[in-house]
């Protein structure tokens, strides 16, 4: 995600939206986070095959990360 702001940015462009599989769920379907999971976890509480989603926590990052870009930009956007 930070690549992409950063690519936007290179090419005077902005990245406008996106779209992230989200669930209050305790799943593992996604990789990496606070919690570093490893490919090893995906199996613990993954629930989809085809679509996976970040749970709560992974979303929650996600927010941040957006959050802290838009204010280090002094976007309003």
């Amino acid at each position: 995600l930070e690549t992409a702001f950063q690519v936007h940015e290179s090419m005077g462009s902005y990245l406008g939206g996106g779209r992230l599989e989200l669930t209050g769920e305790n799943v593992t379907e996604c990789t990496g986070g606070a919690r570093g999971l490893t490919d090893g976890d995906l199996a613990r509480a993954s629930q989809s095959s085809v679509d996976p989603r970040r749970n709560y926590e992974q979303a929650m990052e996600v927010a941040m990360c957006i959050a802290g870009v838009a204010q280090a930009k002094g976007s309003s956007r």
